[in-house]
């Protein structure tokens, strides 16, 4: 196999040893790393508000979760894209294929009312996209900053997630309020459409000398990255701990947490609390390892961020009061902002780049393609048995994932570049 570089702007690539925080190319990424993701943010609040407006419930929650039907499907295919045509073009394209999507779907709502088709159709497009952008995004870092600069990285796009989550529900509410579901979705194409020139203005490294991109057939290129993954000492395990930890996570913190909240009582007000505890959690975390680079021991301190945050999980469910349970939440956003953050960085700096878009699809097809579909049981669960067992048996799932992290030496033991 033989090298290839992607095609990029003819500047030079960022000098090694730069902090993060001062290399404009990659804050330059960062820009429009958020401003898509404050796009998506607005993007499912239109979804919602147009999908309850076309059909019942029932109706609407199918329309919200046919894209993570794609998204499962195509994850691990998306990972080679990522890796034969290099993350930065990936990215580029699916952003503007999403923006276009985006504002057609805008148009049409304004010349007439085509009902939940169109608004399918549109959440397809978007889980198929979703298939490939997520793992060129979680290939990029690699080749953006020094590996001694991925975990502030990691946190920078931590705090991304965390800004988008927080800003995007405002915009999208006041987009609907102002104009309906058709100025809301012009409002999230507009956003995601920002990111493509920043994007395009954004310099690669080239791949390390031997790292070569896929090419052969797209299933031995597939075969190849899990075979890597596989026999590698410290991904194998990890990825295994991410996926776990992940599946103990999303039924909870989601379709969980909604129903916990009607049954004691707090209300969609106390709902926002708790999510806003959690947010505050995850952004502190995100924010540390920002400002730090480099935690010490960070294979350990993964490992019971995980245990700690799978005991914080479980609690929730048993915390009678309003201001314990936000308190709850904002230590389950810590010790899992943490534990993501560094699992990441782990993964950035422990994966070769040339199969980073591989490695990203297997890490991610568990929290991004399977266990959304899974909310559903976890919501049947909870009304058979109540949130007590369910968060119990979730917690374990998750800290399963601390125990395996500290069960196995090599990701035990690893640490991040200085």
């Amino acid at each position: 196999m033989t090298a290839t570089t992607e095609a990029r702007p003819a500047r030079t690539a960022p000098a090694p040893g730069r902090p993060a925080h001062r290399d404009p190319n990659v804050l330059r990424w960062l820009s429009a790393y958020t401003s898509s993701m404050v796009g998506d943010s607005v993007y499912y609040i239109a979804l919602s508000w147009a999908a309850v407006q076309a059909g019942s419930p029932a109706q609407a929650g199918a329309v919200m979760a046919v894209s993570a039907v794609p998204r499962a499907v195509l994850m691990l295919g998306g990972g080679v894209l990522a890796d034969r045509l290099g993350p930065r073009r990936v990215v580029i394209g699916s952003d503007t294929v999403r923006c276009a999507a985006v504002l057609a779907v805008a148009a049409l709502l304004l010349l007439a009312s085509p009902g939940l088709w169109l608004l399918a159709a549109l959440a397809v497009v978007f889980g198929t996209v979703d298939a490939v952008f997520l793992p060129a995004v979680g290939a990029l870092p690699a080749r953006l900053a020094d590996r001694s600069q991925l975990a502030r990285v990691q946190g920078m796009r931590g705090l991304a997630i965390r800004f988008a989550s927080v800003t995007g529900a405002p915009l999208g509410g006041l987009g609907v309020a102002l104009g309906g579901a058709a100025a809301a979705f012009g409002i999230a194409g507009l956003l995601i459409a920002v990111s493509v020139p920043l994007l395009i203005g954004v310099r690669l490294r080239d791949l390390p000398a031997g790292d070569a991109r896929p090419a052969g057939t797209a299933r031995r290129d597939l075969a190849a990255g899990l075979r890597y993954i596989r026999h590698h000492p410290v991904l194998a395990p990890l990825v295994l701990a991410i996926a776990l930890g992940d599946l103990g996570f999303v039924g909870p913190l989601n379709v969980g947490l909604t129903l916990l909240a009607d049954q004691r009582g707090w209300g969609a007000s106390g709902m926002g609390l708790v999510l806003a505890g959690f947010g505050v959690g995850s952004g502190g975390a995100s924010f540390l390892l920002a400002a730090r680079g480099r935690l010490p021991h960070a294979g350990h301190l993964a490992a019971y961020a995980i245990l700690a945050g799978s005991v914080a999980i479980g609690a929730l469910a048993f915390v009678p009061a309003l201001p314990a349970a936000v308190g709850t939440a904002l230590l389950v956003g810590l010790f899992a902002g943490l534990s993501g953050a560094l699992c990441g960085a782990l993964l950035q700096t422990h994966a070769d780049p040339a199969y980073l878009g591989r490695v990203t699809s297997v890490a991610s097809l568990v929290s991004l393609g399977i266990a959304p579909l899974g909310m559903p049981l976890s919501a049947a669960a909870i009304g058979l048995w109540g949130a007590g067992p369910v968060f119990v048996v979730s917690a374990a799932v998750c800290g399963a994932g601390g125990v395996l992290a500290l069960c196995v030496p090599a990701l035990r033991r690893a640490e991040l570049p200085a």
